[in-house]
């Protein structure tokens, strides 16, 4: 078993987008942030880590499902027919756990609380077994480690989970996400469009029966991303695959793309450049509070030069702090593709030291 405690992996990621509107605010317009005193363009964290888990799963991750409907889950996984008694007796499981938020919870965890309701029940019983909520919590709890070893429900390892009333439930993220903004100004610009009546009788003519208007802008994103390896470790066990999680995470960054208005603007562009780290020591996150200049050259070079000069600045007044264990460059040469980031991030991590026993 490797020793993962303090290490993290940093995403310093480069990504342009033209014309889209990848995540609106409460009237359908780009969601924008006022930063370095300038209007920038703004995607949500929440917005692209769900992207991101819904990649884990094309990715062949078992991911976990966030839900209000937990007796119906419960009910679905339970052997043989189900009978009004039964349903209400899972129903009483079911209120031990939120059922005013989402839960998050993984396949294992829901198989658990079936097989424990298929053990339990007893039909026609005038009393249900005492302390059921620490019972549930505790079933939960064996489930879920077995499972986290497996990968199944990687992404709440990835994204934490908070359980108010059944706190022992709780999960720590391992992952932490920025909300990615432009590295530059950026105005939104009003797309003015109409739709035609294709059904035409008596004296109509075909002509514009619907008109309408729906904002866009485009730009250079930066993204920031770190994962806690320590804290994932501790999530998932000492029997789980580390490296698969990281390669499944860091691919799933790579082709998750916000969905909002997909259809209409398709804005399905790849990294233009990203800078990875594997190190210790405080979070870097960059700020861009100077926002970048075109001068007619596009904003994603101009971006990577600053967005360069500031982590090697950063870097240098660091020091020692940095603890830099390895990094990698994507986008810089047409003979490193993602593959090869992947392949040098497994190599990074095999080459830390063995957790003592």
């Amino acid at each position: 078993m490797k020793d993962y405690r303090g290490v993290k992996i940093e995403y310093h990621i480069l990504q342009s987008f033209p014309v889209t509107c990848l995540n609106r605010d409460d009237v359908g317009a780009p969601k924008t942030a006022i930063v370095g005193g300038v209007e920038r363009g703004r995607i949500s964290s929440q917005c692209w880590k769900r992207q991101v888990r819904l990649a884990l799963r094309d990715l062949d991750i078992h991911i976990a499902v966030r839900t209000k409907k937990i007796a119906e889950l419960i009910e679905a996984h339970c052997t043989g027919d189900v009978s009004e008694e039964k349903q209400k007796f899972i129903k009483k499981i079911a209120e031990i756990l939120p059922k005013d938020t989402l839960l998050f919870i993984s396949d294992s965890e829901v198989k658990a609380l079936a097989n424990y309701v298929d053990k339990e029940f007893k039909p026609g019983a005038k009393e249900q077994p005492k302390d059921l909520d620490k019972i549930i919590s505790k079933e939960i709890k064996k489930a879920g480690k077995k499972g986290f070893a497996d990968l199944d429900g990687l992404d709440i390892a990835l994204f934490g989970r908070m359980v108010a009333n059944a706190v022992d439930l709780n999960v720590e993220a391992a992952s932490s996400f920025s909300h990615a903004i432009t590295t530059h100004r950026i105005s939104s610009s009003v797309d003015f469009f109409t739709a035609v009546d294709d059904f035409v009788s008596g004296n109509d003519k075909a002509s514009a029966k619907h008109l309408g208007s729906s904002e866009f802008t485009s730009g250079t994103y930066y993204r920031y991303i770190s994962l806690d390896l320590g804290m994932l470790a501790d999530t998932l066990g000492d029997d789980a695959d580390i490296a698969k999680a990281v390669d499944a995470f860091t691919k799933a960054l790579y082709v998750a793309v916000p969905a909002a208005r997909q259809t209409t603007f398709a804005g399905y562009c790849p990294w233009n450049y990203a800078h990875v780290y594997v190190r210790k020591g405080q979070c870097l996150q960059l700020s861009f509070d100077k926002p970048v200049i075109s001068r007619g050259e596009g904003y994603a070079k101009p971006s990577i030069e600053a967005m360069e000069a500031a982590l090697d600045r950063n870097e240098k007044l660091m020091g020692s702090l940095f603890q830099k264990i390895g990094e990698f460059t994507y986008g810089d040469s047409d003979e490193y593709g993602i593959d090869d980031l992947c392949s040098d991030l497994q190599d990074a991590l095999s080459s830390l030291p063995d957790k003592e026993s």
